[in-house]
């Protein structure tokens, strides 16, 4: 039985997509640990029942999790940093003292990229593959994520990220279009490799239910599941809101999640006087989401104007076409390209503001047959490129070579 770590900052009960990997693998037979952190993402406070000294260490679904004693998230970009510098403190210690020994490292790299140190190093003392999942490419995005902009620190992030890339054994991306700036570090082409996100089982197309806290009034629907940040570009829906006012239409934003931008954005629907126009709803566990992906008209997918998120594919891309919506985009690169190809919904740039009310009226008005067939869309699109059991075969024959590779 082959042993697998995991190092990713968030694990159970946050809910990122480690979480169903990290669980088929046990199902596949590997004997699976998890190094992580508290929960405390996104609000940015530890989850109910956790601290430095509670549930530091526990047993889900057939894996055990080590909980590192990291500082809560809070809000702003010291309160971050501190957070993410944390983890690699506690990890290092942590390397150096723990007698574990496993076959392969795998570190899932969600922002920050510091995290994966924890995994090199770990690597390094036994002598075993390291294979990095990029999600979101430093330092490229770091600006973004922290709001600082100094040129010393900003240059300290350039090494790491050259120390973790070129002392990892494979990495994989979940964008196509991360791979050129990854070569680009003079990383061998064929260490890299695209390995899409998947969406989890649970995410499939759920029969039209009553949900209380989405009225089915006539009032057509759009709704947005995830995290409520800076990245998510969600500032564009008040001035949407706004247009769509002073046209006579009434739509609703169901808005749900947590996060550092909301209470921002909370402020920005109030100036503009637009509360009429958005449905706050509070952070649900993953698997209770696609009831309420159901009882849309439209699924929301909204990113900051960026470069970086230009070549960014968002995990809830997955999750949309999974559920088989259409689905409204305003964003750029990457993600607009799979909603088009994909002829499943209509798109727009990030921060277009009169290019989303446009396609937000456009979908308001289709007839219920056209949106069926922009649903039935996203779905084929699914299945044919994001087929979870082909992706983990995948894995299978990686964590081989890699193993072999170490062994010769």
């Amino acid at each position: 039985m082959k042993h697998i770590l995991v190092v990713s900052q968030y694990f159970h009960p946050e809910n990122f997509r480690i979480n169903d990997i990290a669980s088929e693998w046990v199902k596949r037979g590997y004997k699976v640990t998890v190094l992580t952190g508290i929960p405390n993402y996104p609000q940015g406070e530890y989850y109910e029942g956790y601290s430095k000294t509670e549930r530091r260490h526990e047993k889900w679904n057939g894996m055990e999790i080590i909980r590192l004693p990291i500082e809560p998230r809070k809000k702003g970009s010291i309160g971050l940093i501190r957070n993410y510098l944390s983890f690699v403190y506690a990890g290092r210690k942590w390397v150096k003292k723990t007698d574990l020994t496993t076959d392969f490292v795998f570190t899932f790299e969600v922002s920050p990229m510091t995290q994966a140190l924890v995994g090199v190093w770990f690597a390094r003392k036994n002598k075993i593959p390291h294979i990095l999942y990029v999600t979101d490419l430093w330092p490229e995005n770091v600006e973004i994520i922290t709001g600082i902009h100094n040129k010393l620190f900003l240059g300290a992030i350039q090494k790491m990220v050259d120390y973790i890339y070129k002392r990892s054994s494979k990495i994989l991306t979940c964008s196509n279009s991360f791979i050129s700036p990854i070569k680009k570090r003079n990383i061998p082409p064929e260490r890299i490799e695209f390995w899409p996100q998947y969406a989890e089982e649970f995410y499939h197309p759920t029969e039209r239910i009553s949900i209380s806290e989405i009225p089915a009034d006539g009032v057509f629907n759009l709704v947005f599941a995830g995290n409520i940040g800076y990245a998510q570009g969600l500032g564009i829906l008040p001035k949407a809101a706004e247009k769509l006012k002073s046209a006579n239409i009434l739509v609703r934003f169901n808005i749900i999640g947590d996060g550092r931008y909301k209470e921002k954005l909370e402020e920005e629907i109030k100036d503009r006087k637009v509360k009429e126009y958005f449905n706050f709803i509070d952070r649900k566990p993953a698997e209770q989401i696609p009831p309420y992906l159901a009882a849309a008209d439209a699924l929301l997918i909204t990113l900051s104007k960026s470069e970086v998120f230009s070549i960014t594919i968002p995990a809830k891309t997955q999750s949309c076409l999974a559920c088989g919506r259409p689905i409204l985009v305003s964003a750029d690169g990457e993600v607009q390209e799979i909603i088009k190809n994909a002829q499943a919904g209509l798109a727009s740039a990030a921060e277009d503001v009169d290019g989303l009310v446009e396609n937000i009226k456009t979908l308001s008005l289709m007839p219920k047959s056209e949106c069926e067939r922009l649903g039935h869309n996203a779905l084929s699109y699914s299945k044919e490129h994001f087929n979870k059991e082909k992706l983990l075969n995948r894995l299978d024959e990686i964590f081989i070579k890699e193993n072999l590779n170490v062994k010769s």
